[in-house]
């Protein structure tokens, strides 16, 4: 932002002429001020939803937060730039074409004549500024503080973060140390490409090294790994993308897929718990090992806080106070054990979290299509759950998203807007294949996307063109990323929803943004005709690629590997929907999901089992809620019933002892009338005497018996209670 608003830039010093340019500029400015700010949180809201601000660590956090941002800041304002290209070589082809003198008299006379006749119309080519427009100066200073900063990151940054975290050091000192010996491969494969290319460039006579051709040859070095890694994937994307939906629009097939995906899961499940008891049975051993007046006490607590709780308590209760320390230090483990039992017990409480969390996610979803089975031959049409939500209610689904409304859409309408999807995003898929492999031919245009930018770029319209950009470049994203988080390296990294991706995973996927995200657009700017190292032409460049360099200095790599090797894309869809790779994995023992092979109806069938026995589980689970539900609900009205009966008897007592009250005091009143007056003392003494408590069974004047009598009453009151309240439970 301070970059956008700081007087010293030409933003200013450009909109400073007039009060309407002053406007348009503004709006400019605040649209770009917009999308800065509002991809921020986006990157901030998944960046919540997939980790745990409240566990990992600040460095971890900031690090990917800020590598999502830079990217999704490329994918949404290359369309603001393209725009604001197209609009400024208008310009320039409106100024050439003022400067070239009149062919003709005769042309010049009817072109007089014609604007005589129809002055409302004219031969001159009026350009009409973007409602996006962006002064010249704050583009290139844009691109270059977002392309340096995330390439510092997934090159140097990142990796170097994600050896610091896995560590099992217990110093900062010591975690720097091993993640600069585990990078070192790493950085030297770098160095060893980028000084080829040095060497290269350094004996052609006519090249001379300036800063300027250094900078290219690290950013074609960059570029050239990203557009390999980048076909690689995008050839898998764009056939397995528009099929999933097609598959997922059969509500059959995919429930037998999930059964076959929960019998795998529950095999990596149970290793994962394997390896988490035996890391946890190596830290108990540690922990009797070396008691609290051990110098090395300190890094075994550091061990026991990354323990999961219960493991934590279960040694906690085992653990003496103190014990004598002696000098033998063979009896003891050493620091680098401790190291790496550190580093073992990390990685096992987050492979054993991500399992769970896994395997959570696709019992919902297995429960779910099972759901959608039953109630698709219910004549009532209201969708029933088997289980109640474990969230109440809200006002969307109260009102809204009634069952009736959710019968018709998981039932019908679902599966049909799922094929249609599939439709729309296979003819995209076929569209990217094609411009692929044409995007060189410039004469004619063969490019699908080139051609669409030509015909909106005749109307000036500008929403339109910004629109297309940003959703090709979002699909070709969107195919590439979700590829390779579909094929997981031996479960090196996945993105989990509710705050479960571990630290490793997500600086993976914000290294892996930055280093595809800025060839993936730079082979969007050459589908479009708008790179003119690519399309040879003499057209005015994005500010984007302006920053990326001129691909001249490697002619090799300008005229040749970015303009044949996208070609290799056909080859990969073409194996992708023959299921080559599958077939291939299958082979050589990785168990994937082929619909004729017996070890996948074994699976299949495993799965199934397995879902049955947590659908019986969870069923268990709710009977006892509801049982334990229902005996609070009746105690509840028993307590009710009984508080009310209490206060019934206690009125009738209060009745019965003020009539009986009256009756002596009327019997006395009769037998001592005219009497003397120690007759009305008596009378008076009655009155004032204490109340006693009659029943109302009890009618006799004796008042032993009635005392006998109630409390044999109330005796028997209360054995009967408190029998009804033992025999409840059975």
């Amino acid at each position: 932002m301070s970059l956008i608003l700081s007087p010293q830039l030409p933003f200013f010093s450009s909109c400073s002429k007039s009060q309407e340019e002053l406007e348009v500029c503004t709006m400019s400015g605040a649209a770009l001020g917009i999308e800065v700010v509002v991809v921020f949180f986006l990157a901030l809201f998944l960046l919540h939803r997939y980790g745990d601000f409240k566990k990992q660590q600040r460095m971890v956090l900031f690090g990917t937060l800020l590598a999502w941002y830079l990217c999704f800041l490329i994918v949404f304002i290359l369309p603001l730039d393209v725009s604001t290209t197209i609009y400024k070589q208008c310009i320039i082809d409106q100024d050439a074409h003022a400067q070239t003198p009149s062919v003709s008299p005769l042309l010049s006379e009817q072109t007089t004549l014609n604007s005589t006749i129809s002055p409302g119309k004219s031969t001159e080519r009026v350009c009409y500024k973007p409602w996006s427009y962006i002064p010249d100066g704050i583009m290139p200073i844009f691109w270059r503080v977002v392309y340096w900063t995330s390439q510092c990151l997934t090159w140097l940054l990142l990796p170097f973060m994600q050896s610091y975290a896995r560590s099992g050091g217990f110093t900062i000192t010591g975690k720097i140390k091993t993640a600069l010996i585990e990078n070192a491969i790493y950085y030297g494969t770098y160095l060893f490409i980028f000084g080829s290319l040095l060497i290269y460039v350094a004996v052609h006579p006519q090249w001379h090294l300036s800063w300027y051709e250094l900078q290219t040859i690290g950013i074609t070095a960059a570029n050239t790994w990203g557009l390999f890694l980048l076909v690689l994937l995008l050839g898998y994307g764009l056939v397995e993308i528009p099929r999933s939906y097609w598959e997922a629009s059969h509500q059959g097939q995919m429930l037998i897929k999930t059964y076959f995906k929960a019998a795998k899961l529950m095999t990596e499940k149970a290793d994962a718990e394997e390896n988490l008891e035996d890391a946890m049975e190596e830290v108990r051993k540690i922990n009797e090992c070396i008691k609290y007046n051990n110098p090395l006490r300190k890094n075994v607590e550091t061990i026991l806080r990354k323990c999961p709780v219960e493991y934590q308590e279960k040694m906690g209760r085992n653990m003496e106070d103190y014990e004598e320390f002696d000098d033998k230090q063979n009896t003891y483990p050493t620091d680098r054990s401790l190291s790496k039992l550190h580093k073992q017990v990390i990685y096992a409480v987050q492979r054993h979290n991500r399992t769970q969390v896994q395997w959570q996610i696709l019992l919902e979803q297995a429960l779910h299509l099972e759901d959608v089975a039953k109630n698709e031959t219910s004549t009532s049409r209201q969708f029933v759950h088997s289980f109640a939500p474990p969230e109440p209610v809200g006002w969307f689904r109260h009102f809204i998203y009634t069952p009736t409304a959710e019968w018709y859409w998981e039932c019908l309408l679902k599966q049909w807007f799922y094929r249609i999807l599939s439709v729309v995003l296979a003819l995209f898929s076929v569209a990217v294949v094609w411009s692929e492999c044409t995007f060189f031919s410039t004469r004619p245009v063969l490019s699908l996307f080139a051609v669409f930018i030509q015909l909106a770029e005749k109307d000036y319209n500008y929403l339109y063109i910004e629109m297309a950009c940003f959703i090709t470049i979002f699909f070709l994203c969107t195919c590439v990323y979700s590829t390779v988080f579909r094929i997981r390296v031996f479960n090196y990294y996945y993105l989990a929803s509710h705050h479960q991706t571990d630290a490793y995973s997500l600086q993976f996927s914000g290294m892996l943004f930055c280093r595809l995200t800025p060839p993936l657009c730079l082979n969007f700017l050459g589908l479009i005709h708008m790179d003119s190292a690519i399309s040879h032409q003499a057209k005015m460049q994005t500010a984007y690629t302006s920053i990326m360099g001129s691909m001249r200095v490697l002619s090799f790599i300008a005229d040749g590997f970015y303009i044949y090797y996208p070609m290799l894309i056909v080859i990969l869809c073409i194996a992708t929907y023959f299921n080559l790779g599958t077939r291939c994995l299958n082979l050589l023992g990785f168990q994937q999901f082929m619909g004729d092979n017996e070890m996948t109806s074994d699976l299949i069938d495993e799965g199934r089992e397995l879902l049955r026995r947590e659908r019986r589980k969870r069923q268990r689970i709710e009977d006892g809620e509801n049982r334990r539900r229902e005996w609070r609900e009746r105690y509840a009205q028993r307590d009710e019933t009984a508080a009310r009966n209490r206060a019934s008897m206690s009125e009738m007592k209060e009745t019965n002892y003020g009539e009986t009250l009256n009756a002596n005091t009327n019997r006395q009143a009769k037998y001592s009338r005219g009497g003397s007056q120690s007759g009305r003392d008596s009378i008076e003494l009655l009155q004032d005497s204490e109340p006693q408590d009659f029943n109302a069974e009890t009618h006799t004047d004796d008042p032993l018996q009635a005392d006998c009598g109630r409390q044999t009453t109330g005796r028997y009151l209360s054995m009967s209670s408190s029998r009804n309240r033992i025999f409840d439970d059975v």
